[in-house]
């Protein structure tokens, strides 16, 4: 957060002009300058501020008001009734033992019981929606004009744009509706929507869109309504505007309204409910959360209103939000902080990843010291410098990344970022390929990085399937030598892995685990070689996606074994014999080629074949067989009746190739319980839809 010195009317000037600089930025050129989470700690910090000397508090304060004017080239609405933000509440993660850390919204409920003298009162809650809020007014059952909240009292028309979007209804249905109709809610862009229009930007070199919420905020804005037109919107509403006349009120509370809106052919959000007190609140909100990442839509937080009307109205409103509602938001996923280093992480292919080292900041409920950078034209694109104040992004189990730089926070003297031409573990070169986004350290196996995650990915369960060889005793092996290449496991011995513990443990200063009683504990030890040795056994297939070749995952390896039969031929295929491959290109065609060309590779795979390992060889299959040859298929979601493993081996049993990521080329999608974003992506591009009921039904009608 920036920070704000001198006397408090020096403070109070320093965070007004910040936060309207913000405003103005977000609003009119929407070219948001800081992430939601520090603006909110700025407002918070004036709010207290002012609190405490009323005094400072201007007619033009940001807590006074919204947010900023509308931009040019829109006209004027003016909201017969403000379009009033809501207060906010957040979850305190880092709370003191003893501490509620949701206090703020208990805090909320006891104000509401207060003020209403009742107990537990019922609210409608929904989650937040990360888009742009609007208002939308029917004269007579049509829809005459549509503006955005603005400034809360004066917005922009926007009407033509929101003709556009085909979720809006223009014409009212049913009967019963009022002669004026005003009703707000939210335009929105889905996830899979925004996914598949910056698929086809990137496809016709046109800019794809930040993120769903400026992607919508952008499309609402433009001056050609067949722009707004080519953008994936949605929309649900979420409120009525409520006249001062009682008697006028379309419903007597707000779930009662969202039941009239949708007769009329209004969308209202599914995830809608009613709960009671501040127990329920609190329910919905972890629900909520836990569904969050499997929604189709973006949401921030979730909204917990009053339902009643009479009461919402005995309530009242404060200078900027109702009494009556509150929004319980997230862990901000974006927030900034400053490069500390940039330092290069090798991969087990040696691919070297720039990794940007963060002064730690807390984004979306867990502290963030890395971010990665992806490759050396995303650092020169972003123009990422040691010093740096950044934007870092962290959603879901998504890997933290720097979305962007704060350029008028730069510090002076920075310089820009440049890959280091020899890798920082083994001091090998690194090279770059024309037409290749990473770079690698031609080290090899001689490199430890490289080492260590090649042998952990060759023992991995879809691999060589080596029990028990977790990551720390790979590490500890290579450490202290017993480990230089995938070969050297098949050499192993009960007495390796007991030196090697108990080295582990003088090293880290803790008591020997591996002497219990007097005795030598080597159970665990036995069961490792006797995995290493049942790993001798494998497939020809599997064998493959351990070698790590790249570019050749598990789909791939299987393709490239059923095609060649053996490892011999395989090896022998020249690029042009490998294009024939299904899926595979002519740059995947190189990569097997050169991997199979380099001499360390070859002696690698002769070493693992003289320690035994094995697998059956079969006729080459140029051609899948089977009901479901040629076809495509995906897995999403959880199935109770098989694994996921289990689905897979009987699809691909019948011809179909099973892949991890859906496409045109999808030819079905089996989507099981809390199916995700390959479901929405599978709808969003047409794609047949199977339900777990129907892949039984096929597979018992194809066994045996």
């Amino acid at each position: 957060m920036t920070q704000h010195t001198g006397t408090a009317a020096q403070q109070a000037a320093a965070l007004r002009e910040a936060i309207d600089d913000a405003n103005y930025r977000y609003y009119v050129l929407d070219d948001p300058s800081i992430p939601d989470a520090e603006y909110d700690r700025l407002m918070r910090a004036l709010e207290a501020l002012e609190a405490d000397h009323p005094e400072l508090a201007t007619p033009d304060s940001p807590t006074r008001r919204v947010g900023a004017r509308p931009a040019a080239g829109f006209a004027e609405v003016r909201h017969p009734i403000p379009m009033l933000s809501l207060s906010n509440a957040f979850s305190d993660a880092g709370a003191p033992e003893g501490t509620d850390p949701n206090h703020e919204v208990r805090d909320f409920v006891h104000r509401v019981e207060q003020g209403l003298g009742v107990s537990d009162p019922e609210f409608a809650v929904e989650p937040k929606f990360d888009g742009l809020a609007i208002s939308l007014r029917y004269e007579d059952g049509v829809f005459v004009q549509g503006a955005t909240r603005g400034d809360g009292s004066t917005g922009e028309d926007v009407t033509a744009n929101l003709r556009t979007v085909k979720a809006i209804p223009l014409k009212l249905r049913g009967k019963g509706w009022p002669r004026v109709l005003e009703v707000r809610g939210e335009v929105f862009m889905p996830k899979a929507g925004f996914e598949a229009y910056n698929a086809r930007m990137l496809h016709e070199g046109g800019k794809p869109l930040a993120n769903p919420r400026n992607g919508a905020a952008g499309s609402l804005r433009q001056l050609d309504p067949h722009v707004t037109a080519s953008r994936p919107l949605a929309f649900y509403a979420y409120g009525v505007n409520l006249p001062p006349d009682p008697d006028a009120v379309i419903a007597d509370r707000h779930s009662a309204a969202m039941v009239k809106l949708r007769g009329w052919g209004f969308p209202t959000c599914p995830q809608s409910e009613l709960v009671r007190g501040a127990e329920g609140c609190l329910g919905y909100f972890r629900k909520i959360g836990a569904e969050r990442d499997r929604l189709p839509y973006g949401i921030d937080g979730v909204v917990y209103k009053v339902d009643r009307y009479d009461q919402q109205r005995e309530l009242g409103y404060v200078a900027r939000a109702p009494r009556w509602a509150i929004a319980h938001k997230f862990p901000a996923e974006e927030q900034a902080t400053v490069v500390e280093a940039i330092d290069i992480q090798i991969g087990r292919t040696g691919a070297a990843t720039p990794v940007a080292r963060l002064k730690p900041v807390q984004v979306a409920g867990v502290t963030v010291t890395n971010a990665t950078l992806h490759n050396a034209d995303q650092v020169a694109r972003l123009d990422v410098r040691v010093g740096d104040n950044v934007i870092v992004r962290r959603a879901g189990d998504v890997i933290p990344e720097v979305v962007r730089v704060i350029p008028e926070r730069r510090p002076p003297h920075t310089k820009p970022w440049k890959m280091p031409a020899h890798c920082p573990v083994c001091g090998s070169a690194i090279e770059r390929e024309e037409g290749e986004a990473a770079a690698r350290c031609t080290g090899g196996l001689v490199c430890a990085a490289q080492r260590r995650e090649a042998i952990r990915h060759f023992a991995s369960r879809r691999a060589m399937d080596i029990d028990g060889l977790g990551e720390r005793y790979i590490e500890d092996l290579i450490e202290f030598g017993y480990l230089h290449s995938p070969a050297d496991l098949y050499r192993l011995t009960v007495d390796d892995f007991v030196a090697m513990k108990r080295r582990a443990e003088e090293r880290d200063g803790v008591v020997p685990e591996t002497v219990k009683a007097g005795k030598i504990a080597t159970k665990w030890a036995d069961n490792l070689v006797a995995a290493i040795e049942a790993s001798k056994a494998a497939t020809l297939e599997r064998f493959l996606f351990a070698l790590g070749i790249p570019e050749v995952g598990e789909a791939t390896a299987k393709t490239l074994a059923r095609h060649f039969g053996s490892l011999d031929a395989l090896m022998r295929a020249s690029e042009a014999e490998l294009t024939e491959v299904d899926d595979v290109g002519p740059i995947m065609a190189a990569h097997i080629a050169a991997f199979f060309a380099e001499t360390r590779n070859r002696q690698a795979i002769a070493a693992l074949r003289k320690a035994g390992v094995h697998w059956p060889e079969s006729a080459p299959q140029r051609k899948a067989r089977g009901p479901l040859a040629g076809q495509t298929v995906v897995l999403t979601g959880g199935l109770s009746s098989l694994t996921r493993d289990e689905a897979k081996d009987r699809l691909e049993a019948l011809g179909a190739k099973v892949a991890g990521s859906v496409s045109k080329k999808t030819s079905f999608v089996v989507a099981g319980e809390a199916a995700g974003s390959k479901l929405e992506k599978a709808q969003a591009l047409g794609v047949e839809i199977w339900a777990e009921a129907r892949l039984l039904d096929f597979l018992k009608s194809h066994d045996g």
